[in-house]
């Protein structure tokens, strides 16, 4: 199974107010593996970030001025994702900024190029309820180290969900695990009648077992003042 943990970065919180992405990031996980096989794109959104948001992801306009529009990039974003099950933290917010690039450029909709979204914010409160669960407060949680994370970066937020991801869902993994590692030799043990069955050993008691044994059965028909059940057999 191929999944793919992605992450953006955004000019602002709306993209019905024109703002853009700015940096794409994605983990590429191949059974639950960590593959390298990971993809990182700044965008040069062609506006002016707000200042909330660029308080949070500290990429200025100056940064991003020599950095490719969406459409220049948007063939080789979607042959990466293409087909993948794809995971996100907060998947509505994501997914409203790249259908709107989508739109712009007439591509359809992001679900139209991938096998399903997984939103692990949905998972989280349904594994944690009451409780915070953020990136940082799952980080916490499951003992994942974010001390690097001084701002937000699409693709460090990438992979710090992908190690979140996995670890929210071990458990079913460890089942599949399990049923997978079955050894074919046991198998083979139990289906394969002709097989020779193995020489067994009889170790034989000793006569001074055999004494120390009617002694304590002895010792029992004195007690209860009739013969203990194994002799009356």
């Amino acid at each position: 199974m191929r999944q793919v943990v992605l992450d953006t970065e955004t000019t602002g919180i709306n993209p019905r107010d024109g703002n853009r992405i700015i940096e794409i990031g994605c983990v590429e996980l191949i059974d639950r593996k960590l593959t390298g096989n990971n993809y990182h794109q700044y965008i040069n959104p062609g506006r002016d970030s707000e200042e909330g948001a660029l308080q949070v992801h500290g990429l200025t306009t100056e940064f991003l001025s020599d950095k490719p529009k969406f459409a220049e990039i948007s063939d080789e974003f979607i042959k990466y994702i293409q087909g993948a099950e794809v995971v996100i933290h907060n998947a509505p917010f994501d997914l409203g900024f790249l259908n709107a690039e989508f739109s712009r450029l007439n591509l359809g909709c992001f679900d139209d190029y991938v096998s399903g979204v997984t939103d692990t914010l949905v998972q989280a409160k349904e594994l944690h309820p009451g409780k915070r669960n953020s990136l940082d407060a799952l980080c916490d949680r499951y003992g994942i180290s974010n001390t690097h994370r001084q701002l937000h970066g699409a693709l460090l937020d990438a992979e710090l969900l992908a190690d979140v991801f996995l670890a929210m869902s071990r458990g079913q993994n460890s089942l599949m695990m399990d049923v997978d590692e079955t050894p074919e030799s046991s198998l083979q043990v139990i289906e394969d009648d002709s097989a020779p069955l193995p020489e067994i050993i009889v170790m034989p008691a000793s006569q001074a077992e055999l004494d120390d044994h009617s002694n304590l059965l002895n010792g029992l028909d004195k007690q209860n003042k009739q013969p203990c059940l194994w002799r009356q057999s």
